[in-house]
């Protein structure tokens, strides 16, 4: 099962990438939540969902563990497949799918192009008690400065340095700073520091 991919984005569209993984290039559907948050052509990680079919081997990519595990989640309910899945999460955030379905607010899930009455009765009734029990859930990073951060790492990892050394560099580099700093000044720094 491929977990995660980490590696240069060369194809961005508001329905799939292209990352390349040391001379592979692996074509990932996404969502637009995770399509909006993308760099372009920069070091990127995506966290994955490979569905195998008799006829094809799929993979979905996420920017967040999050937004898989509630991908995933959706998967499970009868009636919901993989591009409904991605549909609602592409019209709403994970955490709003997430709040949608604990509090039971089925107009919220319905409101969703394609999920009719019964899919959304069925998609709140079959996973409240899941979504209650998902840990260290977390939102696509809203500001400029995590995202940036995220960015960052994950071109420091490509080029070969330690996630948590480099991350202890970068922590510094934000901080010490008193504006916000692109993601090419945070790597610069960084790469003078490492």
């Amino acid at each position: 099962m491929i977990t995660q991919l980490q590696g240069k984005l060369v194809e961005k569209n508001s329905t799939h990438v292209v990352i390349d993984c040391h001379g592979v290039g692996y074509f990932v559907n996404i969502s637009l939540n995770t399509y909006s948050a993308l760099p372009e052509g920069e070091a990127i990680k995506l966290y994955t969902y490979l569905q195998i079919k008799e006829d094809a081997h799929t993979l979905y990519g996420f920017l967040t563990k999050a937004e898989r595990e509630v991908f995933v989640l959706l998967l499970s309910v009868s009636g919901v497949g993989a591009s409904t899945a991605r549909t609602m999460l592409s019209a709403l955030t994970a955490a709003q799918v997430r709040n949608a379905i604990i509090n039971g607010d089925v107009a919220t899930i319905q409101a969703v192009k394609g999920i009719g009455a019964k899919t959304a009765q069925r998609v709140v009734l079959d996973l409240k008690d899941k979504m209650l029990k998902l840990q260290d859930f977390e939102e696509v990073p809203m500001n400029a400065v995590s995202t940036h951060k995220e960015e960052a790492l994950a071109a420091l990892e490509v080029l070969g340095f330690m996630r948590k050394q480099a991350e202890k560099v970068v922590d510094i580099i934000i901080k010490s700073s008193s504006e916000e700093l692109s993601v090419e000044e945070i790597i610069k720094q960084a790469l003078k520091r490492l």
